[in-house]
């Protein structure tokens, strides 16, 4: 039953992910470049995985299997490192080095941001 509610969590988030890359439009100007789907989609990844971490921590009776469903599966399908991963390289290996320096501390600063949110929408401050 664990291994079924990873999968549908996680191929719920890798839709909602794929989704948002669609509709989100991709910059263009002076940030022309810039990976705005991933860079929404992880700080808003970070942002429920702080929501439903909480969640789980003000109510241990929760199903572990609806926890496994939403961190594990939804979470982990609707985030990417890799992609981050790979957008930063590109970002390097096209010479915009600024543009990589924003896109990963704003990811990381934002996305730890987000996380603590999260906990704290959910009335926890660790």
């Amino acid at each position: 039953m664990s291994y079924l509610c990873v999968a549908l969590g996680g191929a719920l988030g890798s839709v909602l992910r794929y989704f948002l890359s669609v509709v989100i439009p991709k910059s263009s100007g002076i940030a022309a470049g810039f990976p705005w789907p991933t860079f929404v989609v992880n700080v808003l990844g970070c942002l429920c995985i702080g929501i439903f971490s909480g969640l789980f921590l003000k109510c241990g009776s929760l199903s572990p299997n609806l926890k496994l469903f939403l961190v594990t599966g939804f979470c982990g399908g609707f985030t990417t490192f890799s992609t981050f991963a790979n957008e930063n390289l590109a970002l390097l290996q096209s010479g915009k080095i600024g543009m990589f320096a924003v896109y990963a501390l704003a990811s990381f600063v934002l996305g730890v941001a987000a996380c603590a949110a999260g906990l704290y929408l959910m009335g926890l401050n660790r």
